[in-house]
């Protein structure tokens, strides 16, 4: 053999095409599986650079890259055995299931998918679609006190609400509360109309927001006069012992390391608490210091508190957050070590 067929070869070598072939015993969960008019296949050809073709109750992944077409071939393989299980598949999940597979290839997606939280009062199943959001979930499940830190979007304070609602409609706790810091300086809601309860209210918005995606606004009304559910300001939270409680406080990146141990030291008996927040959206003045870094640094060390971070990867959001954040990330890295040159 001369160099340039040896030459040929190591090329042909390393452009073959990979491919893999999968048989499907019932042919309408694997119709529901490609999707309609194969739109399902389609973004799997889009997140990787392969291409997959049904034919009868077979799909056959193919593609240069090796790694890729076992990835889809799992996924693929994973999801048709969860459809058999009675779950319907949506895009979204089909997106979820690939940055799990990305993150751990041998990562079991029916541990994430078959994991139901809630079933709100629109009939949606919530269940966790990262494997930061199943160690996030476990962690509320078996501990007192949770700390869940990480960017917009990966569901932080929306899980964290339909495991308190779930544990408030099963008897599990008497009362929901919860709670944000509003604003430092007073004079800043003096332009808003009403009393101290009224002005802080938008910021407690996004708290109700969740609350009614989960339980119709007539029986969260309901709930809310009768007490066993309660929306305030952090500042409210002063003085009292919160026993038979799910608490959760929002935005916690903004509460000061006084409002923080506060907030902390009023977990009652039988009561979980759960603090969420965002350390890089920290609208404090530039002299005061985040409570929620802090409460990191130094609750870090009990066996009992759980602390769960998440990133980009978990953005359950429009993908194009993810990538925003990330953008900003790479920014930021960038402005450090510029500094440090």
């Amino acid at each position: 053999m001369n160099i340039l067929e040896a030459d040929f070869l190591i090329k042909a070598t390393k452009n073959a095409i990979r491919a893999e072939k999968l048989s499907f015993a019932d042919s309408s969960i694997l119709k529901n599986l490609c999707g309609e008019h194969d739109k399902h296949l389609r973004f799997l050809e889009k997140l990787e650079q392969v291409k997959v073709k049904p034919w009868g109750n077979n799909l056959s992944i193919s593609g240069d890259d090796e790694a890729a077409v076992l990835k889809i071939s799992l996924l693929l393989k994973q999801l048709y055995g969860i459809m058999e299980k009675g779950w319907l598949i949506h895009s979204s999940d089909i997106d979820y299931a690939h940055r799990i597979l990305t993150q751990d290839i041998h990562f079991d997606l029916a541990r994430i998918f078959l994991d139901t939280v809630f079933i709100s009062s629109k009939k949606r199943i919530i269940t966790p679609k990262s494997i930061a959001q199943r160690h996030y979930i476990d962690s509320m499940r078996k501990a007192d006190m949770v700390l869940s830190i990480g960017p917009a979007g990966t569901g932080k304070t929306y899980l964290a609400m339909a495991m308190a609602v779930s544990y408030l409609l099963d008897k599990k706790v008497q009362r929901i509360v919860l709670t944000r810091p509003a604003v430092e300086a007073g004079e800043r809601l003096g332009f808003l109309p009403g009393d101290l309860a009224e002005k802080v209210n938008p910021y407690l918005r996004p708290l109700y927001d969740a609350l009614y995606d989960m339980v119709d606004m007539e029986k969260a009304g309901a709930l809310i006069s009768k007490g066993m559910i309660e929306v305030a300001p952090l500042a409210f939270m002063r003085g009292r012992t919160l026993n038979d409680s799910f608490i959760i406080l929002d935005e916690a990146q903004n509460t000061t390391s006084e409002q923080m141990k506060m907030f902390l030291t009023r977990l009652g008996f039988n009561s979980k608490a759960v603090v969420t927040g965002d350390i890089t959206q920290i609208d404090l003045p530039s002299e005061k210091s985040s409570g929620l870094i802090e409460a990191e640094k130094i609750l870090k060390k009990l066996d009992t508190v759980r602390i769960v971070h998440f990133s980009q990867w978990d953005v359950v959001r429009h993908p194009l957050v993810a990538d925003i954040i990330s953008a900003y990330d790479s920014w930021d890295r960038e402005k450090k070590s510029d500094k440090q040159k």
